[in-house]
């Protein structure tokens, strides 16, 4: 028969289109994405099944990204502490990384995604790694060390609006809000 050996019921099409930002087409083409990364005696199962970090950044979509670990660690709800996506962890995924997810659903995420020590601010060890993220860790492509501290402290003297050394998710999404590219930048597209 070929196609990707499950189908999606048609009362969850309806379901996941309600609470995502996805048309049917979307959740359609990315049922088959998730069932074309399982083994294939489990794509009859596609959702009770999840696929393992590892086959989601075979993904070229998630492979090219610097953030792609996080972004499956943020996203898997698995409770293994494995970062495995199931089908709904997936939907989400490609939600919020759509061209219709709101900014402030974008600028959520991206802030999580931004906190690696996940304590629910951006401090300058964050800030660090995250900027390391974007320039690369190469010797030839990161920062000095006075570099990087002046870089961090430019950040924190434009984002840090109570001075308490670190930025929270309101402080986040009010730089974000100054930056209309931010939404259109963030986003996986399948």
């Amino acid at each position: 028969m070929g196609g990707s050996g499950s189908r999606l019921p048609r009362d969850l099409l309806g379901e996941y289109q309600e609470l995502t930002f996805l048309s049917k087409q979307e959740i359609l083409l990315a049922h088959r994405r998730f069932c074309q990364l399982l083994p294939r005696e489990a794509r009859g199962q596609a959702l009770q099944t999840r696929v393992p970090e590892s086959r989601l950044l075979t993904l070229p979509e998630l492979r090219a990204n610097p953030f792609r670990n996080r972004i499956c660690r943020i996203f898997s709800t698995a409770e293994t502490g494995e970062d495995a996506l199931s089908f709904e962890d997936f939907l989400d995924l490609l939600s919020v990384f759509s061209d219709s997810a709101t900014p402030e659903i974008k600028s959520h995420y991206a802030f999580r995604l931004f906190d690696f020590d996940d304590d629910g601010t951006l401090d300058k060890k964050d800030l660090e790694k995250l900027v390391n993220s974007l320039t690369g860790e190469g010797e030839d492509s990161r920062l000095s060390l006075l570099e990087m501290e002046q870089l961090i402290q430019n950040i924190l003297e434009e984002s840090d609006i109570d001075k308490d050394g670190t930025i929270n998710l309101s402080e986040f999404q009010h730089i974000i809000s100054r930056s209309p590219d931010f939404t259109s930048s963030f986003k996986i597209v399948l």
